[in-house]
């Protein structure tokens, strides 16, 4: 298959962009890794090298694997890096508009006009995000779902303005990484999170009205629903957080519809700092890793 770009920029360094950024390595990609504290980038990739490990111990990828992340991934901490000729960069920061908006500003400032900017947003507008930008035809939305190295799935997003040739090149590259791209217009929530919001947000009404307890209700849906994970597991794995910043995203993109109104339970727990497997305690409690 030939690669629709040859260079790929990851900016944020957490779960989802370091996972970016070690299949897109893998895949072949020259690929450069920003994150602005240097710090977080190390723990990011110990945590890429790690994983390198486990996979060629468990016969899950071949000891080549090593080599390609050696070649092909390098960090920084130096935003001027980005601006020095990437065919593509990749923003995958929390879910926050106005930090999403300003990172493209500045990286719009130092790239070459050439170079494709796309959001691994959840749920924010890339009409939206590409308007921050003089480059709306080359911007698009790109959603990988966590953990990146084992998902398919990968939601191409279309904004108001981004040009379809950038879309098709998007869904090659998608495919090029070993995923399975679905081509969705921009729309809040896209496909998948929007469909989850029901998901989610029933599984957490239920457990408010005291209908029954959080194990039950996971081990339904993953019993007779054939689910691979419960509501409660999966928003763990996901990060509180992160699920109560989507649907907040959500509930204001719709106007405050009050089928996709957040529950006060998701409030509470990210303010007691109880976000799920990353902090040891969510609707479970975790032994350290």
């Amino acid at each position: 298959m030939m690669k629709p770009f040859n260079t790929v920029g990851v900016i944020g360094s957490g779960t989802m962009g370091a996972g970016i950024a070690q299949v897109v390595a893998l895949a072949g990609y020259k690929t450069v890794l920003y994150d602005v504290n240097a710090e977080i980038l190390q723990v990011a990739l110990t945590r890429i090298e790690q994983a390198i490990a486990k996979g060629i111990q468990k016969g899950k990828l071949s000891p080549e694997a090593r080599t390609l992340i050696d070649e092909n991934l390098r960090t920084t901490h130096d935003l001027q890096v980005l601006g020095q000729g990437l065919d593509l960069i990749i923003e995958a920061v929390p879910e926050d508009l106005a930090l999403k908006c300003r990172i493209f500003t500045d990286l719009e400032a130092i790239c070459p006009e050439t170079t494709a900017f796309v959001s691994n947003t959840s749920s924010l507008s890339i009409t939206a995000l590409g308007a921050s930008t003089q480059r709306s035809a080359q911007f698009a939305g790109l959603h990988f779902f966590n953990p990146v190295p084992q998902m398919k799935l990968v939601e191409v997003i279309q904004g108001k303005q981004t040009d379809l040739t950038l879309i098709q090149k998007l869904r090659t590259f998608a495919e090029s990484l070993g995923k399975t791209p679905v081509t969705a217009k921009d729309t809040p929530g896209f496909i998948v999170n929007r469909v989850a919001r029901a998901f989610y947000g029933e599984a957490i009404r239920l457990l408010d009205e005291g209908v029954t307890d959080v194990s039950t209700i996971d081990a339904i849906m993953k019993g007779e629903g054939g689910f691979a994970m419960g509501p409660f597991e999966l928003m763990d794995l996901i990060g509180i957080d992160v699920n109560f910043a989507v649907s907040q995203s959500v509930y204001e993109a719709f106007f405050q519809e009050d089928r996709f109104r957040p529950h006060p339970i998701q409030q509470q727990m990210v303010e007691a700092g109880y976000l799920g497997r990353k902090t040891g305690k969510g609707f479970y409690t975790y032994e350290p890793a």
